[in-house]
């Protein structure tokens, strides 16, 4: 039933059944390890040992599952332990896969520091150039990994024709949706075979959880995801799924602010004397507008901006913030700022995927927009 009804609702009640016992409308945390089995083998609703299942985390997944518009959904410890299962269930050493030149840090980290180590092979590709990715495919290409929006330059990659590239070749395209969240963009309905998220972001979206999570719409992803998932252990907690699934309940509501606030954060920064460029793919000088128009509902709370009096210049503004926390992460109720080459992608430095040392980026929350451009104002003025 959940399945054709609309978003908010899903996101309300998909897999949240009210509780058969007590009637209870909020699913109960199962702060449990394991449980009781009606004889040798005979499991009680399918559940032996909290790591393979827990009633609380089977909510939360089932719930992403239906947002996302798949079959299967996975609750992960964090963004990264996802990332992780996605490789080490679904590649083999020798593999190669084509990343963005600019994926978020820790997305390049995990490739260059540990899978590598594994035997993965992979090559950074300006994933919004198709010519360019397809240059970089081979007989051993095995996945396309794509962000959009990017983190931290807020591009936009064209997932319908990505999926179509990666499929001719063989291969699966992954997109990491964090930056949109199913509210506004669903991978899998362009084309994608495996869409991954930090919950810890827009999905928790209160700053007070850190999670992960895979969906796919095809049994034969699914089942290595799930013996990994298992055979690994980074599973989500039930406390933090559940602090998960209350995010989620208002994520329809709260994107909707994000996105009115970032579009007049982004139009207030376009005309700023001390700004150079602005990112933010709600502009219609962003290179990636028309693409992000076709497959979002809208363009995000995310805005990047480069500081005309470059990298001194950048740190000051991040400093100077007062309604703008500095502060790592995204896709809280409150705003962040922050420094991307000196923090969430200072794993970068030196490599193909550094980025601008003069950028900005910002994490547009929902408080009131005159307070926020208020606190941008002065924090440029210096």
């Amino acid at each position: 039933m959940h399945d054709r009804q609309g978003f908010s609702t899903r996101a309300i009640h998909a897999g949240q059944e009210p509780d058969p016992l007590t009637g209870a409308v909020v699913p109960p945390i199962y702060a449990t390890s394991t449980y009781k089995q009606d004889g040798v083998g005979g499991l009680r609703g399918g559940y032996e040992y909290s790591r393979s299942g827990n009633p609380t985390r089977t909510a939360l997944e089932t719930c992403l599952a239906s947002l996302e518009s798949g079959s299967r959904g996975f609750a992960f410890a964090s963004g990264l332990a996802a990332e992780d299962t996605i490789l080490r269930a679904l590649l083999e050493p020798g593999d190669h896969v084509v990343i963005p030149d600019d994926a978020y840090g820790g997305t390049y980290r995990l490739f260059d520091k540990v899978a590598k180590r594994w035997g993965l092979r992979y090559s950074p590709a300006p994933i919004t150039d198709l010519a360019a990715v397809t240059a970089l495919m081979s007989s051993g290409t095995r996945m396309i990994w794509a962000e959009t929006p990017t983190n931290p330059l807020l591009n936009i990659a064209d997932i319908a024709a990505l999926a179509e590239l990666a499929h001719a070749h063989g291969a699966l395209l992954v997109v990491d949706n964090t930056f949109a969240s199913p509210y506004l963009q669903q991978p899998l309905t362009l084309g994608a075979d495996v869409v991954v998220h930090s919950t810890t972001k827009y999905l928790g979206g209160h700053s007070d959880v850190v999670g992960g999570a895979i969906v796919v719409d095809d049994e034969a992803l699914a089942e290595p995801i799930a013996f990994h998932h298992n055979s690994m252990g980074a599973i989500a907690g039930p406390f933090d799924s559940w602090l998960t699934l209350r995010g989620i309940k208002t994520l329809a509501a709260r994107m909707d602010r994000h996105c009115d606030n970032a579009e007049a954060v982004a139009e207030y920064l376009v005309g700023h004397e001390a700004v150079t460029e602005v990112r933010y793919p709600g502009l219609t000088s962003h290179p990636g507008h028309d693409v992000a128009g076709k497959q979002m509902r809208r363009y995000g709370g995310m805005v990047s901006f480069r500081c005309k009096a470059g990298e001194a210049a950048a740190v000051e503004v991040c400093d100077r913030a007062e309604v703008f926390t500095l502060g790592e992460s995204l896709g809280g109720v409150e705003s962040l700022i922050e420094h991307p080459g000196r923090m969430t992608h200072a794993s970068a430095a030196g490599s193909e995927l550094e980025v601008p040392a003069d950028l900005v980026r910002l994490s547009v929350g929902i408080e009131d927009l005159d307070d926020l451009l208020s606190d941008l104002r002065q924090a440029l003025r210096g």
